[in-house]
């Protein structure tokens, strides 16, 4: 049997291209087999993942009664292709290692930070957006170049497409010009502030991305200048190896 689960946030653009409908959704064995790319990438670092990472759904299930911190957090495996179905050219791999809470945040202590790490391949755009709450560092861990496209809000906080651009580049300031390509070596990181447009990729090869922020709301904190959606479309055409957080209201209530 083949069932296509869409997730809240996942309603894509239409397709302005032809008449005929296309398929927009990324199978299951898809999903399998970029986790276990993602896994072997991120390992080539010498970056261990937490021992969740390796659960299974059923080993998900058996522990439910203890894992509420990962459930309520949304800690785990994320991959999107932002509901186009076009994983090769805008796409992102994410794992969430740690996640505080909206409440925290509001009152102003407690865990008020999160951490993910991530793969931009070559060429893969993660498109245009930006974040109402959560300021960011994003951090080349390794690999090729981290290529980020920027731009600022207006007042109203749309694209403001001639407002000089203004970041830290591991603290030290830096201004362009809107559009203008940041290019961040292994090593290197910027500071984006809430309302920061960014779009990125990694260029003349894969990236493996670190992002340190304030808690993470991927449910209603992202903003795309594109009406796409964050989460994927997915056809269950096998089991999953890995749940995606995605997969939690379904799999885990």
């Amino acid at each position: 049997m083949r069932v296509t689960r869409r997730y809240a946030g996942s309603d894509p653009a239409p397709d302005q291209s032809t008449n005929a409908p296309r398929d927009i959704r990324v199978k299951r064995s898809e999903i399998n087999a970029i986790i276990a790319e993602a896994e072997a990438y991120i390992a080539s670092f010498g970056f261990p993942l937490p021992p969740f990472a390796r659960w299974s759904p059923q080993d998900m299930q058996a522990r439910r009664a203890d894992i509420d911190g990962i459930v309520d957090a949304r800690l785990g495996w994320d991959i999107t292709d932002y509901g186009l179905g076009e994983f090769e050219r805008k796409g992102l791999f994410l794992f969430t290692l740690r996640n505080g809470s909206a409440a925290d945040l509001a009152a102003g202590g407690g865990m008020c930070y999160a951490e993910k790490i991530m793969i931009s391949r070559q060429n893969q755009v993660s498109p245009m957006h930006r974040h109402i709450v959560k300021a960011e560092d994003i951090i080349n861990r390794g690999g090729a170049t981290l290529a980020l496209e920027l731009f600022e809000s207006d007042e109203a906080g749309e694209l403001d497409p001639k407002r000089e651009v203004k970041v830290l580049c591991d603290g030290v300031p830096r201004r362009q010009a809107p559009g203008d390509i940041l290019r961040l070596a292994p090593g290197e990181s910027v500071t984006l502030l809430p309302g920061s447009w960014h779009a990125f990729w990694g260029e003349g090869g894969d990236v493996l991305i670190g992002e340190v922020s304030a808690v993470n709301d991927d449910l209603t904190d992202n903003i795309f200048l594109e009406p796409i959606g964050r989460f994927a479309d997915i056809e269950e055409d096998t089991e999953p190896a890995r749940l995606l957080v995605a997969d939690y209201p379904m799999w885990l209530q």
